[in-house]
């Protein structure tokens, strides 16, 4: 007969639910992120000066490919610019490990309600459970290290006074140029949050899948055995003692 599926508390919580909401949290704040900083351009020549220079930049951070026109203080001529860096691996890496953490818990969730007697037929299905949830730690704290990385550089790539430097006009110094105003980075921040908390909540379901399994199991069988014959010697001691 199928067994009936134990309310979702638990384990069950920790290792179905939890899963989905953090790696939505995960790819969520770090796949839909676009950020903007703003530089100045004071000309010496003030109707050349551009006051609000706008660089956008978004996810998967190719900023090599964010381009932007300044001037160049040189009558109404200005420059092409680009910013530096190619972080896309990392934050695509970040992404999809958070994206597949998230398909896999929702097929675990329907295992689980739908399928409980093939999830523990010959012992495949946790010990499959177990390998995954092996693999996705590992991978969740390597994308979490990396996207950490990464988004250092990014916030060292977009910081306005480095940007300010790549401009020819702020070469010369009766120009000047400054910051207006930099990205903001808390949503960033908090995908690496969720990325490391994403590895410990995995982590932390290792102990519990492997009990699922037949290795957890098969110890636990042989170990009362051991425990009885341990009472039955002890007995027989007792049995033959002499009484004093």
């Amino acid at each position: 007969r199928t067994r009936p599926f134990v309310n979702l508390s638990g384990f069950r919580f920790v290792h179905v639910i939890s899963p989905q909401l953090f790696a939505i949290f995960a790819f969520a704040t770090c796949g839909g992120y676009s950020g903007q900083l703003r530089v100045s351009v004071d000309c010496i020549n003030k109707s050349d000066s551009n006051l609000s220079i706008a660089i956008n930049f978004a996810y998967p951070f190719r900023l090599n490919r964010v381009e932007f026109d300044v001037p160049m203080c040189e009558g109404r001529r200005q420059e092409r610019l680009y910013l530096i860096g190619d972080f896309s691996s990392s934050a695509e890496f970040f992404v999809t490990i958070a994206v597949f953490s998230f398909l896999y818990s929702l097929l675990a969730t329907v295992v689980y309600i739908f399928f409980q007697n093939k999830y523990s037929e010959n012992n495949r299905g946790p010990l499959i459970d177990f390998i995954v949830t092996v693999v996705f730690s590992f991978m969740w704290l390597v994308s979490s290290s990396a996207w950490a990385k990464g988004l250092s550089d990014v916030k060292a790539a977009t910081d306005p006074d480095e940007v300010v430097l790549l401009m020819s006009a702020c070469k010369v110094q009766t120009n000047k140029c400054s910051s207006v105003y930099g990205p903001r980075w808390s949503g960033l921040n908090t995908s690496v949050v969720f990325g490391y908390l994403n590895f410990v909540l995995w982590a932390g379901n290792i102990w519990f899948v492997f009990k699922e399994t037949g290795w957890h199991k098969g110890g636990a069988a042989r170990y009362p055995a051991s425990s009885s014959e341990k009472q039955g010697s002890s007995d027989v001691w007792f049995l033959t003692s002499p009484v004093y």
